[in-house]
């Protein structure tokens, strides 16, 4: 079968990618380069987006276009192509820290990072909406713990120095922050990614005019149905949906790249060819499906979870959607949507994703070299890719998974993101304690953490999502080794 060829090669390739990188004096060298300000100076002059400021930055830019070079080799492309590749200056930010967290680490898989390649950050649980299934509890006078505005500022420096590539505001609704437009004004600033999800309803043309001008680069307004009754019945406020609808055609106008995000439940499912019909209809760039996970207001709505069968057999068709289909962009947040794309491309799709953190729109033309960056990727990135931050400074592993790790400012960032206990052990999917270590695709999906604490009470368990985890003993296995 094409799968045991593909992986095999896969797996040649990450092979060939360790023997370089494990040479040596190629591990002396690369080992130098933990500090990513130094890296991301020496790539953006090797990547030609600006001049050497000094003879070490000359000769860093050097080793680094060679290494590139090399690389390029291995994923059957020139150094060329990763020159058009990294237009975009956050994407310089994550070979960065790419790099950075291979001379800590090495190269593993998933790859262990040195810092997140996202923050979610709840920036304030102020909301002018009061959605059933709100995992923050938001509310319209919000919370009396929310940082300042020096505070929030002092984050920022810190993700920045660490080398986080992107940063997205969420809440509560973020545009009900004081001083918003300064706070991702500043941010903008350090070269991270500037991301908004929003309920849209507070959007007017001169606020995305604002937006586009302080530099934000994407903004999800989150639609419940495509029908308004349906939504605002959700929402809990009436003319919520034509509210949003407005908001992003007012985002759209000012240039700035629009998505729309979609909670799939048991009910909802049923609507999904239809706002994929509206997502082609209003023309924006993604569609984001988020699995619903019974957490926060979303516990009183545990009838309204999908059975594994169900959540299967809704991926697929997405994936077949998003494969038939120019745009828009259809991914989902459930880490076993980047299985389901793996299956397909070695059945002939043409399409990767690797969940939430995006995809690979042409991977089916770079065969085992995409199916390889999938693994290194690796699916769910709660504590490992990204981690969730609050109005207070407390960080989590995910917005839907409520197990504090720490305060970022009390505590700092190295000491959360190196040494959390939990952190940690997601990174680990060879450990016989993560419930997923057994399963062929770990590297590529390793299973929602967050669904599986909601269900289990263990943030280790395994997905009660996950089809292939129940046909093939995996849940059944965890289940009878605690006696449940």
């Amino acid at each position: 079968m094409s799968q045991k060829r593909t992986t095999q090669s896969a797996e040649e390739i990450i092979a060939r990618i360790r023997s370089f990188l494990g040479n040596p004096a190629v591990r002396v060298l690369i080992g130098r380069y933990r500090d990513f300000k130094r890296v991301h100076g020496a790539l953006e002059v090797a990547l030609g987006k600006r001049e050497p400021r000094s003879i070490g930055e000359r000769f860093d830019a050097a080793l680094f276009k060679r290494i590139l070079s090399h690389a390029a080799e291995t994923f059957s492309a020139s150094f060329d192509d990763i020159v058009n590749a990294f237009q975009d200056p956050w994407y310089v930010r994550g070979l960065a820290t790419v790099i950075t967290s291979i001379a800590r680490f090495g190269v593993t898989l998933p790859q262990r990072l040195s810092a997140p390649f996202l923050v979610v950050w709840n920036v304030t649980k102020r909301c002018n909406l009061k959605c059933k299934h709100c995992y923050a509890n938001a509310s319209l006078l919000g919370a009396p713990d929310e940082l300042s505005f020096e505070d929030k500022k002092r984050i920022i420096d810190m993700l920045d120095n660490a080398g986080t590539v992107a940063i997205a505001f969420s809440g509560g609704e973020p545009l009900m922050t004081p001083r918003i437009l300064e706070l991702l004004e500043y941010t903008a600033r350090t070269g991270m990614q500037v991301s908004i999800a929003t309920n849209g309803t507070l959007i007017t043309p001169e606020l995305a005019k604002r937006l586009k001008e302080v530099g934000v680069n994407y903004v999800e307004i989150s639609i419940d149905s495509p029908n308004p009754e349906e939504h605002d019945e959700f929402r809990g406020v009436p003319g919520a949906w034509e509210r949003a609808i407005q908001g992003i055609k007012y985002v759209k106008r000012a240039g700035i790249t629009t998505g729309i995000a979609y909670v799939v439940t048991r009910k909802s499912v049923d609507h999904v060819p239809e706002m994929i019909d509206l997502a082609r209809r209003i023309g924006v760039h993604t569609l984001m499906f988020f699995q619903f996970i019974p957490t926060g207001r979303g516990k009183q709505f545990r009838d309204l979870e999908m059975r594994p069968e169900d959540v299967e057999r809704f991926l697929n068709y997405i994936y077949d959607a998003w494969e038939h289909g120019t745009k828009p962009q259809i991914l989902s947040t459930n880490p076993v949507y980047a299985r389901i794309s793996v299956s397909k491309v070695e059945k002939g799709g043409k399409r990767i994703t690797m969940a939430h953190f995006g995809a690979i729109p042409n991977g089916g033309r770079y065969g085992a070299a995409a199916l390889a960056l999938a693994e290194f990727v690796g699916g769910c990135g709660a504590g490992r890719a990204y981690f969730a931050l609050e109005h207070n400074g407390d960080v989590y592993p995910c917005v839907f998974l409520p197990i504090r790790v720490g305060n970022i400012l009390r505590d700092g960032f190295d000491k959360i993101w190196f040494e959390s206990e939990l952190f940690n052990a997601f990174r680990d999917r060879d450990s016989p304690r993560h419930a997923a270590h057994a399963c062929p695709y770990k590297y590529v999906c390793g299973g929602c953490r967050a669904h599986a604490y909601a269900v289990t009470g263990d943030p280790l368990g395994p997905d009660p999502t996950c089809l292939y985890a129940r046909q093939h003993g995996i849940w059944d296995t965890y289940m009878k080794a605690r006696g449940r």
